[in-house]
């Protein structure tokens, strides 16, 4: 092959790799399918598993990233992170199955375990702390806080910050709410 700068530790790591640039793969299968792209980096087992042509990714956990084809500048940290992004661009996902359900969504930031879980394709949202937007599959929320918004599904352009704020907003949209359980019982309402 032609590549350059290639790091890969672990049985199957980089083994497709042709003309790749400066990966790094540590760990069982890592980057195992990348072939021409370059300025990956996957830590774990099947860590970016499937990627062929995507660049300048990070992936630290196993199977983290492991279903990325073609997405690039993602982060995951933590088990199953990005699990399914296949080629969502520009995500960060920190956390235990944090953005796991993501296959094409991107610009979405989820920080804490079970963050934004349910997203497959919607882009553009902020959820900080344990399950929040987990059930998420609406675009232009922020949820900062412990099950802030963690039920919601289609509800758009919603900001909640505190412990299960607005915790039962389903499809309400245009809802702003701040507070320990700031109108956690809104569950269709909307403009509040």
């Amino acid at each position: 092959t032609t590549g350059d700068e290639n790091v890969a530790v672990g049985h199957g790591a980089l083994t497709a790799a042709t003309t790749a640039n400066g990966n790094t793969a540590v760990g069982t299968d890592a980057l195992k399918a990348v072939t021409t792209q370059g300025y990956n980096t996957a830590v774990g087992y099947n860590a970016m598993l499937v990627a062929t042509s995507a660049s300048g990714n990070s992936a630290f956990g196993n199977q983290c990233l492991d279903a990325l084809t073609t997405g690039d500048y993602n982060t995951g940290v933590g088990a199953a992170a990005l699990g399914a992004t296949t080629t969502g661009e520009e995500n960060v996902a920190v956390g235990y199955n944090a953005l796991d359900s993501n296959t094409t969504g991107s610009y979405n930031i989820g920080i804490g375990t079970n963050t934004i879980q349910a997203n497959t394709t919607t882009n553009y949202n902020i959820g900080i702390g344990r399950n929040a937007l987990y059930a998420n599959t609406a675009s232009e929320n922020v949820a900062i806080g412990p099950f802030c918004l963690d039920a919601n599904t289609t509800g758009g352009n919603l900001v909640g910050v505190g412990y299960n704020v607005l915790g039962a907003n389903t499809t309400g949209g245009q809802n702003t709410a701040v507070g320990h359980t700031a109108l956690d019982a809104n569950t269709t309402a909307s403009d509040n």
